[in-house]
């Protein structure tokens, strides 16, 4: 099992930048695929971003494409999501979580074991 615990997020004005973290403790962090989910009300949780154990590859939503990336850095523990050119549908609750198994990417959310307890992230139009 691995702990995950966000930061970031808060207001943001449409348009504007924000940054998500996610630090890990627990298993070995590096080994796994990491992803970012997010929730708006009423709305299912989706995948936003995934990255695989080593960040040489990554995987998007066809809405945050060109606007959000996902970086992870293994010596950190720790898994990022920058957003840029936000819009106002990106407010949602953003989840980190991490992977089954093992040097996979993975875009399904059940695909992963653990999740963080999320962040909220509010776009004012």
């Amino acid at each position: 099992q691995v702990q995950l615990v966000e930061s970031g997020g808060g207001f943001v004005q449409a348009g504007g930048s924000s940054r998500l973290s996610c630090a890990a403790s627990g298993r070995t962090f590096s080994s796994y695929g990491m992803g970012w989910f997010r929730q708006a009300p009423g709305k299912e949780r989706e995948a936003v971003a995934a990255i695989n154990w080593s960040g040489e590859y990554t995987s998007y939503v066809d809405s945050v494409k060109g606007r959000f990336t996902i970086s992870r850095d293994n010596a950190k523990n720790a898994v990022y999501l920058q957003m840029n050119s936000l819009k106002p549908e990106d407010t949602a609750v953003y989840y980190c979580a991490a992977s089954r198994l093992r040097f996979g990417l993975y875009m399904t959310r059940s695909d992963y074991a653990d999740w963080g307890q999320g962040t909220q992230v509010t776009v004012s139009s």
